[in-house]
């Protein structure tokens, strides 16, 4: 995984608004994709190619469409490396004062 080009690829709010539509509806054509954005068809098709390029979107050919799915497993590894391990501190920490107010020993 190239983390930077996650990183990247979700730094504008154009490409996470289609990882959105695409959340919500996977398997979607540039066509679908549009008609939500208020953007040219070629903006978005350099969208995609960015997340394409992350590899947060994979396409399959359907005839002569082109289909746009999700691809979590980047977040998913973003996630594990980067959030994953703070969350843990802090809900130790929240559990540990919920225990103290509750009057309960460590």
């Amino acid at each position: 995984m190239d983390a930077d080009k996650v990183f990247r690829a979700l730094a504008d709010p154009s490409r996470r608004r289609l990882l959105d539509l695409l959340c919500g509806q996977n398997g979607q054509t540039l066509g679908q994709l549009c008609a939500h954005l208020d953007m040219a068809r070629q903006s978005a098709t350099q969208h995609l190619g960015l997340l394409e390029e992350a590899n947060l979107i994979a396409t399959v050919k359907r005839g002569r469409e082109k289909l746009h799915f999700i691809n979590p497993v980047p977040l998913h590894d973003i996630y594990q490396r980067w959030v994953r391990k703070f969350e843990v501190e802090r809900l130790s920490l929240l559990h540990d004062l919920k225990q103290e107010l509750e009057g309960k020993p460590r």
